[in-house]
C-alpha cells in the first residue's frame, strides 16, 4: 500500500504543475470554455490524488484486497477522466470525451470499493 502514497504524491505534483500551467500558459491560448474543462481535469486529479494518499495510510490499517483493488481503481480514473479532459481541452477532438465517463466510473467503483474495505 506505500506505492499509493507515492503515487499519490506524483499525481499531486503532476496537478498542482498542470493547475500552474493552466492558469499562467494557457488562459490566453485556449477559449473560456476549454479552460474550464481543463480546470476540471486539474480539479479531480487533486482530489483523487489525495483519495491515492488516503488508500496507502489506511493500509497501514488494513490490508484488504478490496482496498489495493480502489487505489488501482482510481489511479485508472485519473488517467482517463482527467487525461482525456486534458486532451480534449488542448486538441478540441471531441470524440475524446466518449473516455471521460469511464473515469468517472473507475472513480465511483473505486470510493465503493474503499468503503467495502472497511465496512464488509
Amino acid at each position: 500500500m506505500n506505492a499509493f502514497i507515492g503515487l499519490g504524491a506524483a499525481v499531486l505534483f503532476v496537478g498542482v504543475a498542470l493547475g500552474a500551467f493552466g492558469a499562467h500558459a494557457l488562459k490566453r491560448k485556449l477559449s473560456e470554455d476549454k479552460l474550464a474543462v481543463y480546470q476540471t481535469g486539474v480539479l479531480y486529479q487533486l482530489v483523487h490524488g489525495i483519495g491515492l494518499l488516503g488508500i496507502g495510510l489506511a493500509g497501514f490499517v488494513s490490508d484488504s484486497a478490496l482496498l489495493e483493488a480502489a487505489g488501482w481503481l482510481l489511479a485508472a480514473g485519473i488517467l482517463l477522466f482527467s487525461g482525456s479532459l486534458y486532451a480534449l481541452s488542448l486538441s478540441g477532438i471531441r470524440k475524446l470525451g466518449i473516455v471521460t465517463p469511464i473515469g468517472g466510473l473507475a472513480f465511483l467503483a473505486g470510493w465503493a470499493l474503499m468503503a467495502a474495505a472497511f465496512w464488509l
